[in-house]
């Protein structure tokens, strides 16, 4: 699916995967942040087989009309707070996506997917 609005002046749609690639770049500015990882084994093998090369690995966007629900899942480098990290990547995403695309982001889900150095 893809984002979709409209104002004055006609038809906004915006593909999901092109809030994926932006919502990458976002995550990857945040302090603290290692690394986006494929969320579960069926992911990472489907980015290592490539058979979905358009697809940002750790991240999601499901969009319903001017709403959309955003998965990131990250590693977070060790020795920062967890929470503090989580509450900051989400504000970030939410008010960056929102000003990038006009639409309105419902919920962000956060998947702390490891730790490293």
């Amino acid at each position: 699916m893809a984002a979709k609005t409209s104002n004055i002046y006609g038809k906004i749609v915006v593909s999901d995967s092109s809030i994926e690639r932006f919502v990458s770049r976002v995550a990857m500015d945040c302090y603290g942040i290692v690394e986006l990882v494929p969320k579960n084994f069926s992911d990472s093998i489907i980015s290592f087989l490539k058979f979905r090369s358009s697809e940002v690995k750790g991240v999601s966007v499901h969009s319903n009309g001017d709403r959309m629900t955003i998965d990131v899942a990250v590693v977070i480098k060790y020795g920062v707070s967890i929470k503090a990290v989580s509450e900051a990547l989400k504000e970030s995403i939410k008010y960056k996506t929102e000003k990038f695309t006009g639409m309105i982001v419902d919920v962000i889900n956060v998947k702390v997917m490891g730790v490293k150095l």
